[in-house]
């Protein structure tokens, strides 16, 4: 057995691909209903974030199974395997905690240290959870990857500063316009996390570089009135997401942060800017900041006149030079993972060695029972002579066993241990 995660992200996929395989709220339980059907994988979790689709598997045969896994990441972009593959990552074993701690804390984000992740991770073995897809395997994991996060947050400087994709749009946006956000018209697209995000970021301005109105725009209208609420000092109101073409005549900067499966701004829509009353010498100056996965913003609209698109490959470069600080935090948010790696490795040892040692004991436990029943059964012995017997039995499987329980506690997760442990099971039909 063998804990595997086969996956995309950033560092290593362009954009397009990224998008083609990110996986909605609405079809997370189609897609952890087809990993329930591999026939490989014992329990799986589906991580997709706006840089990051990974599924993470306990799995029996690791090349079939990571064969099942790209066949079905493929199904999901609407690939081929070979297509997909030169930029897929693969891990197996130590490798996966590591990798997982690493995300959970923002490690591996781009923007470093960025909060709204671990948040993401909990919830994806939430929904694997709920959907049955998962095990006592996995959820050990992902409950440690959270801790693990949770930890390098207090007990480092990672999360200084910009802490997330929603601030970090907020300051790109006010960098790119003469004057930053100060008395902006600004509209918020979606109502999930992000957008949320994105109208916390900009109620936490000082008054100098506060909006002077917000409008959050959504296809529930609810939850745009929803999420608006509880943003004290911040001119904020929500609408429908009918009345963007109009809201994009009206607003100075956009953050477009919904989940739609085509671009909601486009070409035609800015253009007609450039016609809006009251405005002369051509199109008005436009923000656009694209944090949706799949775009929400035609890439076109980039070529017209006074119209500033900023999207999730731009938003990097942006931040990189403002992370100077965070990045010098890595190295002891690193050594807090190495720790916690080192611990999640000690209990899953332990834990992967319980089951056989209990089995083992229950095994020679109901021999023992049985034999002091077929010997002394008969004889009639008193409650003390019983008792001594029974008590002398027991020390000596207890001796028996102890040699044998050290070792498979000491080498369970290695390949000695699961020799051990397979050796065991076969020798004493577990």
């Amino acid at each position: 057995m063998s804990v595997v995660v086969v996956g995309i992200e950033h560092r290593r996929a362009p954009m397009g691909l990224l998008e083609a395989l990110s996986v909605g709220e609405a079809e997370h339980a189609k897609v952890l209903g087809s990993l329930r059907e591999c026939s490989n994988l014992q329990e799986s979790v589906l991580l997709s974030t706006c840089l990051r689709t990974e599924v993470y598997a306990v799995v029996d045969r690791f090349h079939d199974a990571v064969g099942e896994i790209e066949a079905l990441l493929a199904s999901v972009g609407g690939l081929e395997v070979d297509a997909l593959r030169p930029f897929l990552g693969i891990r197996f074993d130590a490798d996966v905690p590591a990798h997982l701690f690493a995300v959970a804390s923002g490690l591996e984000s781009a923007v470093v240290g960025e909060s709204e992740v671990l948040g993401q991770v909990r919830r994806a073995w939430e929904r694997a959870h709920a959907e049955r897809v998962s095990g006592p395997v996995l959820a050990g994991l992902f409950r440690h990857a959270v801790h693990a996060g949770k930890r390098v947050r207090t007990e480092t400087g990672i999360g200084r500063g910009t802490t997330s994709f929603a601030h970090a749009a907020v300051e790109v946006a006010g960098g790119h316009r003469p004057g930053g956000l100060g008395g902006a018209r600004v509209l918020v697209l979606g109502a999930g996390q992000m957008a949320t995000g994105l109208v916390g970021a900009l109620a936490k301005r000082d008054d100098g570089g506060r909006p002077a109105e917000v409008v959050l725009a959504n296809r529930n209208l609810q939850r745009a009135v929803d999420a608006a609420a509880g943003h004290d000092g911040l001119d904020l109101r929500a609408a429908p997401l009918e009345e963007v073409p109009d809201l994009l005549l009206w607003c100075d900067v956009a953050l477009a942060a919904v989940q739609v499966p085509a671009p909601v701004i486009g070409v035609e829509q800015l253009a007609r800017r450039s016609g809006s009353p009251g405005v002369a010498g051509g199109a008005p100056p436009l923000v656009v900041v694209d944090l949706g996965v799949p775009r929400n913003v035609d890439p076109e609209v980039a070529g017209l006149a006074g119209v500033t698109l900023v999207g999730m490959e731009g938003l990097q470069a942006s931040v990189d030079a403002a992370l100077g600080e965070r990045l010098a935090e890595t190295a002891a948010a690193r050594a807090v993972l190495d720790e916690e790696v080192g611990r999640y490795g000690e209990v899953s040892r332990a834990r992967g060695a319980a089951p056989v040692v209990a089995a083992l004991r229950s095994r020679l436990e109901d021999v023992r029972l049985a034999e002091l029943e077929r010997r002394l059964g008969g004889s009639d012995p008193t409650d003390d002579e019983w008792q001594r017997v029974d008590a002398l039995t027991r020390a000596v499987l207890a001796k028996v066993l102890h040699e044998p329980t050290v070792v498979l506690k000491e080498t369970a997760g290695t390949p000695r241990g699961e020799r051990l442990v397979e050796a065991l099971r076969t020798l004493f039909d577990l």
